[in-house]
């Protein structure tokens, strides 16, 4: 398995969330992650409780492959980043274990600096240090 620090790749992670350029954001997709990567959501308490109104006891989201990351993360980009209001942060203190990668990450204010939101990231990595699949806590 390739030796990946950690923190290196929880900040290049964090840093395709926060891409203003579509062409660069998608390179940095490719680079970071396998042809058929998984993003995996445990989605906002509101989604969960709608889905266990309908007898969904254990709802996920996913995004698949390249085009469907690439959607995920643009459409992240315009409802936080792209208007000005937020920014991501990886916070210190990423650690690997054999072939995963935990960090957590901040949700920033651009205008006064506070942290409004955040989450932890698990990176399931193969062996050439490529995300194979993202299991995503958000609020953890």
């Amino acid at each position: 398995m390739t030796e990946t620090d950690p923190q290196h790749l929880a900040e290049r992670y964090i840093a395709q969330w926060t891409e203003p350029d579509a062409t660069r954001r998608r390179a940095a997709i490719e680079s970071l992650w396998t042809e058929d990567g998984t993003h995996v959501l445990q989605p906002p308490a509101e989604i969960r409780e709608a889905a266990a109104g309908l007898g969904f006891d254990h709802p996920t989201l996913r995004a698949r492959g390249y085009d469907a990351i690439e959607t995920r993360v643009t459409r992240s980009y315009e409802r936080f980043v792209g208007k000005g209001e937020f920014t991501f942060r990886a916070r210190t203190g990423a650690v690997r274990l054999d072939g995963l990668i935990q960090f957590r990450w901040d949700t920033v204010a651009v205008g006064s600096g506070e942290v409004v939101g955040g989450g932890l990231e698990v990176l399931l990595l193969d062996t050439d240090g490529r995300i194979r699949t993202d299991y995503m806590f958000p609020g953890a």
